[in-house]
């Protein structure tokens, strides 16, 4: 199973708009030779949580066959909801969490869940803090990739 790493990031800077995400992957093919992807939109009235839901998304569904993948986000929400099986919780509950409240932004979270589905993912959360190493690179190839392929448009929903 080959090994990929997706850094992504939602971002308000290097962007179109008020905000927008960027989504780096890294891998290494049969022959050994590495690659980068990158893919990106900015959007406007929208959330963090959102752009970084979209940043995953996109670069799960990027993948053609099933991979190990790293993914790094620095949206401890995102990471928390696999990680402590939030996600399970919320099928389990109709997708309602806490005291019955409704889960935001379910058609994203169900977009991610079948993107993930063939793969090995392992959700790594990146300190969100200036001068922290992961964070720095993850934001670095985010915002790039943001600059580099920016398209201003709304999510629906």
């Amino acid at each position: 199973m080959s090994k990929v790493i997706i850094y992504s990031d939602g971002a308000s800077r290097g962007n179109p708009g008020p905000g927008g995400y960027g989504t780096v992957l890294l891998f290494t093919d049969s022959n050994g030779v590495e690659h980068r992807k990158e893919f990106s939109a900015g959007y406007k009235n929208t959330t963090n949580n959102r752009m970084e839901l979209m940043g995953a998304i996109t670069g799960l569904e990027a993948l053609t066959r099933p991979c190990e993948v790293e993914l790094h986000s620095d949206s401890k929400y995102i990471v928390d909801a696999f990680n402590q099986h939030w996600i399970d919780g919320w099928i389990k509950k109709g997708w309602k969490r806490g005291k019955n409240e409704e889960v935001k932004n379910v058609d994203l979270w169900k977009r991610l869940l079948k993107a993930a589905a063939p793969h090995k993912v392992t959700y790594v959360w990146v300190k969100g803090h200036a001068g922290e190493e992961l964070n720095e690179h993850c934001d670095t190839l985010a915002t790039e990739a943001a600059d580099h392929h920016a398209v201003l448009d709304d999510i629906e929903g």
